[in-house]
């Protein structure tokens, strides 16, 4: 079993700096986890304390129910994968594979198994005579992961693998990591700051921000419910749009009153919930895809038409981005590409109600 337990764990350096401030996290056996926030959140600390390579200042890590705090990188059974491939140059593919194993003295029939099997895994058998000078970076980096397959390890912990490579690569070298996981089953904890990687390759989703957890959840949990104001505008692109309002009372029923006069009914289901709120500021967040055009004969339920003059509009082929200044707020709609849009003509929208947040500017929550 290979389950990763994260107690209390502390990363302090010196001056009193926290990088890692008391966090608790269970990865369960065979489970992929990633763990996305900006640069300096910590989530590169927590994976090389994992690793054993910043020392723990206080709290335990249990790899398969053993603490490892005092193990050596070497005897964890773990297997990582840089952003840098740190490939030997002068090795073949098999070599820089085999190396690991080789240093272990395991047999040469045995190495030979494995390394044939991650190469069989990863679809670079044809490689294996090369050097990595005549590899591309996405070969390069499936001889990195390859290298990693073939110890067989508890745990894999992948660094940003991505970073280095351009987009178009990207995409696909996240289908081969995903599929790769499929086959192997092995325990993966992954780091990114790219919230789409995180959200396609992940069984759950670790937000971290200044070195704390903001939630942890499914992929489709952190987009739909949010915990917090930060994970609401971290997760999703083009990010969640925030805009000041006031809950207001409007007969039986409650209104978000925004900027310019504009009023949007709360749905019934959601009036109780919000009912101790009447009267107080908040912030409205709405996803730009749930802020778009009105569309015929469209019987989405909790719908509110608004009209709101773009000042910017962005055609992207498979959809339009249009942005909008709303006294002094920037916010984004996501509309057809058939629908006429242009900068300083007012353009007919509609609010999905149903899919909004409501947010206490006091503490950031989700109300």
């Amino acid at each position: 079993m290979a389950q990763v337990k994260l107690n209390r764990i502390v990363k302090e350096y010196e001056g009193g700096v926290q990088a890692v401030k008391g966090i608790d996290l269970d990865i369960a056996d065979h489970e992929f986890v990633v763990l996305v926030g900006p640069s300096g959140c910590g989530k590169s600390t927590t994976l090389r304390m994992i690793a054993g390579l910043e020392e723990i200042s206080r709290g335990e890590i249990a790899i398969g129910g053993n603490v490892v705090n005092d193990i050596p990188p070497r005897d964890r059974d773990i297997a990582m994968v840089f952003q840098n491939y740190a490939l030997y140059p002068h090795m073949t593919v098999y070599d820089n594979m085999a190396f690991g194993l080789m240093l272990r003295k395991f047999p040469k029939e045995e190495i030979r198994r494995r390394v044939e099997n991650a190469a069989r895994i990863l679809d670079i058998g044809m490689l294996l005579d090369r050097k990595p000078k005549a590899l591309s970076g996405g070969q390069r980096q499936r001889v990195a992961m390859g290298r990693a397959i073939v110890r067989d390890p508890k745990v894999f912990l992948f660094d940003e693998p991505l970073s280095n490579l351009d987009a178009k690569l990207r995409v696909q070298m996240r289908t081969e990591i995903k599929k790769v996981h499929q086959t192997v089953k092995t325990t993966t904890i992954y780091v990114t700051h790219d919230q789409v990687e995180a959200m396609t390759l992940a069984d759950r989703v670790v937000v971290m921000n200044h070195g704390v957890i903001e939630q942890v959840g499914p992929p489709t949990e952190l987009y739909h419910r949010p915990a917090t104001r930060f994970v609401a505008g971290f997760i999703g692109s083009p990010a969640m749009n925030f805009i000041p309002g006031r809950l207001v009372n409007g007969g039986a029923a409650l209104n978000v009153e925004l900027a310019g006069g504009i009023r949007l009914p709360v749905p019934a289901e959601r009036t109780q919930r919000y009912a101790g709120y009447a009267g107080r500021e908040v912030l409205f967040g709405i996803r730009p895809e749930h802020l778009t055009e009105i569309r015929p004969n469209d019987h989405r339920p909790n719908l509110a038409p608004l009209s709101l003059t773009p000042e910017v509009v962005e055609p992207m082929g498979m959809e339009t981005l249009v942005h909008i200044w709303l006294e002094g707020t920037e916010i984004s709609a996501r509309i057809d590409p058939a629908v006429p849009a242009e900068p300083g003509v007012p353009l007919p929208l509609a609010a999905d109600m149903g899919q909004m947040h409501l947010i206490d500017p006091q503490n950031d929550r989700i109300i």
